[in-house]
């Protein structure tokens, strides 16, 4: 096998592509020949050392990823050889094979991509929990999306409007916001050129909206926290747009707002049983056509540095997907 190895955590020019030993499962495991595997924020973070998950070294990056189960280990009963599953283990999909926990892989149903299988794990899990979960949004509310065009924004959208939600997406360029439109967003904001306050007050008559999905933070947090809508849920997704902000605390107060934390991967954890229903809701959704993995474009695996290169750039319209 092949694999992109991270022995320095400096950045993206200390990443090499080197052959090892394919390995064999160990009990709780399964091998998988990977077919993509999708670049995410984190992945970013990860190789930059900067990541709050700090890997032994050297480690393969690559969070998410989906492929052919190729060999089983002790007692995996759920997986067969031959299977195609989605797999988000936090590391090792940015090579040609790789070993995971079986209990972390999704089995993806006949006509399910391998593609939107990489791109689907991280960013509809953490949209759907945000919003059905944490938010509890309601069919008839409004949802802001900041970073609408990303890959969580993305998806964001999607399942909101699935909800029944009237959808307000934000984003940088006139070319993203034709892109979340598409989506089938109501109302766009292109925070460029227009003032976010300004144009939600407008957009909602004054009245904000209901909830505001952030995975951008930055200087967008406050003017968008000041615009919330009375018992409004401001869900903290991330921080894609670099500081993380402080807000005063003034503001939940005199809204009667809720500051709500987002963190998909310990609900996974603390709460399978509830996971594993909320994925296979999303996956029933896939086959139903209301959401679907927007793949800004895929790329070989040889290409991984230029891909680090493009998702730096904040250029990417949903998701950057390596393929073998």
């Amino acid at each position: 096998m092949h694999a992109w190895l991270c022995e320095n955590p400096t950045g993206i020019d200390a990443l090499t592509w080197k052959e090892r030993p394919t390995p064999m499962p160990g009990p709780g495991q399964v091998l998988i020949e990977i077919q993509a595997a999708s670049l995410n924020f984190p992945d970013l973070l990860i190789v930059q050392n900067k990541y709050q998950m700090k890997p032994e070294l050297p480690f393969v990056p690559g969070s998410e990823y989906a492929g052919v189960v190729q060999a089983i280990g002790e007692g995996v009963t759920h997986l067969q050889v031959g299977q195609t599953v989605a797999c988000l283990s936090g590391t090792g999909g940015f090579g040609t094979h790789t070993l995971a926990p079986a209990k972390l892989c999704m089995p993806l149903p006949a006509g399910f991509s391998a593609v939107d299988g990489a791109a689907f794990i991280m960013t509809y899990a953490t949209s759907h929990h945000a919003l059905v979960d944490r938010a509890a949004l309601k069919a008839g509310e409004t949802v802001l999306v900041l970073g609408a065009a990303g890959g969580v924004g993305t998806a964001a959208i999607q399942i909101a409007k699935a909800m029944g939600a009237k959808v307000i997406a934000a984003a940088s360029t006139a070319e993203k916001c034709a892109l979340c439109t598409s989506l089938g967003a109501d109302a766009t904001i292109n925070y460029s050129l227009e003032n976010l306050r300004e144009a939600l007050k407008t957009l909602t008559e004054g009245r904000g909206p209901d909830v505001i999905y952030d995975p951008v933070g930055g200087d967008l947090a406050e003017p968008a926290f000041r615009s919330i809508a009375w018992r409004g849920r401001y869900l903290v997704v991330g921080f894609a747009g670099g500081p993380i902000p402080a807000l005063p605390l003034n503001l939940p107060l005199l809204k009667g707002a809720s500051l709500v934390g987002v963190f998909w991967g310990d609900f996974a954890r603390r709460e399978p049983q509830a996971n594993t229903a909320m994925m296979a809701e999303l996956a029933q959704w896939y086959g139903q056509g209301k959401i679907k993995p927007v793949i800004d474009r895929t790329l070989p695996m040889s290409e991984l540095k230029a891909a680090y290169t493009l998702m730096g750039s904040r250029s990417v319209m949903g998701k950057l997907v390596m393929v073998n």
